[in-house]
């Protein structure tokens, strides 16, 4: 049964349109229909969430499974959070408004190591018990979770998951819907399905395996896989395409992947470890995706993703044979970061135009000797060349990502950034140019799991010295901008990521000491608190020592604290044998060896490179077979001539006012969100709008005045103008058949092509208010109440300007008309009120507040405002 979000739902939380699910392309599949009902829970706030790329893939894929259906959730803010414990409301799915507890099965993201607590934190506001143990009795959704953390390590989470999907999800989810369908017809328990999710490839039951004394992890019965396989798949542009939100999200784009999987081979690099082999998308595949998602959208921008896309040899063929045929209609392209070596003028021309984006490069570390190190392939020659193609061709600016605390690093590597950063400008520099600028993101070394780099760490002292000498060095310099990452959440990222399970009950104590939304900066102090207290209380702040301490540090050779015991450990001196021993994570098989692992560990040692098997001989790590398939590379198709950049068209043939409405859920879309949808709709309809000029064209769009968040409306204007002229009709008909059903258009007019936007005519505005007095008032009351602010001359009303001055106004003389127009079927003592009032582009307003301020000085009591709906805006003739 769905639930009532009417009162959960309002304009006192913050963008309440984040839980409507109705964005355009949401899938709502009949209820009953469907045998299998999934959710897919987004840990994190649906800006994050909506716009992922995964997110939106497996939800495209799994509602076309037939039988199947699959809603979604996101972490509540604070305020709805609060709201649905104070109401004893469970967490609902956004597009059914259904509790996650009627559901089969939720599927969280993890991919993040301190994201655990904002699982726990969904679990608990949907009234789910939070480990499998406390599940195994009543009738419980299955809780499972996938993405990178649950593949890399799912030991540190495993109190709390049924299982796990491990690696690619877009077979492994149909796959375990098919055997979740069969079992519920069977009528399994929840033990007897789970067993058989776990024959599953992919599936992993961590109830079903144990944690011994060494730190390995063991079957507990032998009807299951001693070691869990990672899935691979090819990945489907097709399915990119969905989930358009009205509100702006952190992707604002439409994505798709060109090419998954990375086999550059960077030392520390877990996402290039745990996505081979790397597989080319087929580059008609690719623009045809795009075209039709951008046609489908209305985005005016779209990003083509991979772990390198400088790697995928037809980017540029793809990018500018995309950029022609859209090339009318102002759409951008942004890339990821990129690889600086493969940066060439090629690349440069698909970014570039009349919006160029951000440029991106991560050099990593600011030696030859470091880079080689970490196996990044990249010489200064190459770095020089690169950020300099950039910068002929008209970045004046360009982020760099770094990173210190890598194993063998010494001052003189840390030292080599700001070099290297100081070296680049003097490089770029040009009579009649700015000079080159640099925005740098340094980070602090993590290691990860099934990473050559696994067995190292560095001392939270050591970090915080090094970020201390790069401060110093770059205080001198200008046009630099530099970040830091703090070293106390890289310690808790490092000591959970290289976790057992032991440390549940330290996510557990964390989250309950408030611990959530880690990886939010304003979070830090809060979470860093809970994880310490938390660790405390688990006995384990020995173990959270040796991190702090960088007791893992296998390239000094010294002496090391052992990985995984139970009890604080003696010291004892890293032999060949430490190496071999067990880690948590052993028996996942992502297909790379361990012992290549070792021996790229020693290949690091002694700064040996290892070649790009992409492109060069094979260097063994194992993945390429049966399980996993071999390295897809597609050869270069030819680049397209250059049709030109978009030059925006600026005539203005046809001028045209609607009158629209906004009712039911679109209340809840904001003014700046509504101009981006119509900047959307007109897009996906094709209508000619016209643009202006300058350096940033924008569409001829203007919407006459901002609504109140929450409040309908059927009053509502927006201009439009455009290129050629259109028969009224059609326009009307084009324009509503890519408008959300609760923004209807009551009227179309044609105007004169120099007539003034309706922002400029704008006199007054009329408003329907619905108001209740917390005491008993009959209409004679508020008649009288009426009467009497009608007979005076003068209220006045102390508001605030923007720069920060306090003045007087006099309501009244903003106030044209105030009736009360009805009393029965309304709520016990509320009323409607009509008033016409002052609406002027000069913000002289009378605001619907501003009425119930008028009422209370006459009544001498507090009234609440329930409801507002704008009637008419009134335009001077």
């Amino acid at each position: 049964m769905a639930i009532a979000t009417e009162k959960l739902i309002t304009s006192e939380i913050v963008k309440p349109a984040r839980y409507l699910g109705n964005e355009l392309l949401a899938v709502h599949k009949p209820w009953d229909t469907a045998t299998i009902r999934w959710v897919l829970t987004y840990p994190e706030l649906y800006e994050v969430g909506a716009s992922n790329l995964g997110h939106i893939i497996l939800y495209n894929i799994l509602n076309a499974q037939p039988r199947q259906l699959c809603d979604r959730a996101y972490l509540s803010a604070p305020d709805l959070a609060a709201k649905l414990r104070a109401t004893k409301t469970p967490l609902f799915a956004v597009e059914s408004k259904r509790s996650l507890t009627e559901f089969d099965i939720l599927g969280f993201s993890l991919s993040y190591e301190l994201g655990a607590t904002n699982i726990l934190e969904m679990l608990d506001l949907a009234g789910i018990p939070l480990t499998w143990r406390e599940r195994l009795t009543g009738n419980h959704p299955l809780i499972f979770a996938g993405g990178q953390t649950a593949t890399s390590n799912p030991e540190p989470y495993a109190d709390f998951f049924d299982f796990f999907a491990l690696g690619d999800g877009e077979e492994l989810l149909p796959e375990i819907g098919l055997v979740l369908e069969e079992g519920k017809q069977a009528g399994l328990s929840r033990q007897e399905l789970l067993l058989d999710l776990a024959q599953v490839p992919g599936v992993y039951v961590p109830q079903f395996y144990d944690l011994a004394e060494n730190g390995s992890v063991h079957p507990n019965r032998p009807d299951v896989p001693k070691r869990i396989l990672r899935r691979v798949s090819t990945p489907i542009p097709a399915y990119s395409i969905g989930l358009v939100s009205y509100v702006q999200t952190v992707h604002d784009r439409l994505t798709i992947e060109i090419r998954r999987g990375c086999t550059r081979g960077c030392r520390f690099c877990q996402p290039g470890m745990l996505t081979r082999p790397a597989r080319d998308v087929e580059p008609e595949k690719v623009v045809t995706a795009i075209e039709k998602g951008m046609r489908e959208t209305g985005y005016n921008e779209f990003s083509l993703l991979s772990l390198s896309c400088s790697d995928y040899l037809s980017l540029p063929a793809v990018g500018m044979e995309i950029k022609n045929r859209l090339k009318n209609e102002n759409i951008s392209l942004s890339l990821p970061s990129q690889r600086v070596d493969r940066f060439d003028e090629n690349i440069a021309n698909i970014l570039g135009g009349m919006r160029q984006g951000g440029l991106t490069f991560a050099p990593e570390a600011g030696t030859q000797r470091m880079r080689d190190i970490v196996n990044k392939g990249l010489t200064n020659e190459e770095l020089l060349r690169g950020v300099k193609t950039a910068w002929e061709q008209g970045w004046d600016k360009i982020k760099l990502y770094f990173m210190i605390g890598l194993p063998g690093e010494t001052d003189a590597d840390v030292l080599g950034i700001a070099e290297t950063v100081s070296w680049l400008q003097r490089e770029c520099r040009a009579k009649g140019r700015r000079p080159l600028a640099f925005n740098l993101t340094i980070s602090n070394f993590t290691p990860k799991p099934h990473t050559p780099f696994q067995w190292h760490s560095v001392s939270t002292a050591e970090f915080e010295r090094k970020q201390k000498l790069l401060r110093q060095e770059f205080r001198r310099m200008k046009g630099v901008k530099v970040n830091f990452t703090d070293v106390r959440i890289s310690a808790m990222e490092d000591f959970i990521g290289r976790g057992d399970r032991t440390l549940c009950q330290v996510l557990r104590r964390a989250w309950e000491l408030g611990a959530g939304m880690d990886s939010w900066y304003d979070s830090i102090e809060q979470a860093y608190n809970a994880w310490g207290q938390a660790i405390a209380e688990a006995g384990l702040t020995w173990k959270y020592r040796q991190v702090e301490n960088g007791e893992w540090n296998v390239m000094e050779m010294g002496r090391v604290e052992e990985p995984y015991p139970t009890t604080p450990p003696s010291h004892h001196p890293i032999t060949e044998s430490s190496l071999d021993r067990p880690l948590p994570w052993d028996h996942i098989d992502t297909g790379i060896e361990k012992k290549w692992l070792q021996d790229d560990l020693k290949r690091a040692l002694e700064a040996a490179t290892v070649p790009d098997c992409s492109f060069e001989g094979c260097s063994h790590c194992g993945v390429c077979g049966t399980d996993f398939g071999h390295n897809i590379v597609i050869p270069p198709l030819p680049i397209p001539e250059f049709a030109g950049q978009f030059v925006p068209n600026t005539t203005k043939a046809q001028k045209l006012r609607v009158w629209f409405g906004k009712q039911g859920d679109m209340a809840f879309v904001s003014h700046l969100d509504i101009m981006r949808l119509f900047d959307r709709v007109m897009r996906r309809s094709g209508l000619p709008i016209a643009f202006t000029g300058g350096y940033h064209p924008s569409p001829r769009i203007s919407v006459a005045l901002a609504l109140p968040l929450g409040a309908t409306s059927s009053g509502e204007i927006v201009d439009f103008e455009l290129t050629q002229p259109l028969d009224i009709n059609t326009f009307r008909q084009k324009l509503a058949e890519v408008l959300p059903s609760d923004i209807p258009i009551y009227d179309v007019v044609q105007l004169d092509l120099k007539a003034p936007a309706a922002t400029q005519g704008l006199e007054a505005a009329e408003y329907l208010l619905t108001v209740t007095s917390p005491e008993a008032a009959t209409p004679a009351h508020w008649q009288d109440w009426i009467d009497t602010i009608k007979q005076k001359n003068e209220i006045w009303w102390e508001q605030t300007t923007k720069s920060g001055k306090t003045q007087l106004v006099n309501l009244r003389d903003r106030l044209f008309e105030l009736e009360l127009i009805e009393t029965a079927n309304l709520a016990e003592s509320a009323v409607r009120l009509r008033y016409l009032g002052s609406c002027r582009q000069d913000g002289t307003l009378l605001r619907p507040e501003q009425i119930l301020f008028m009422l209370e000085q006459v009544a001498g009591t507090e009234f609440q405002l329930l409801q507002i709906h704008r009637n008419r805006l009134v335009l001077r003739d």
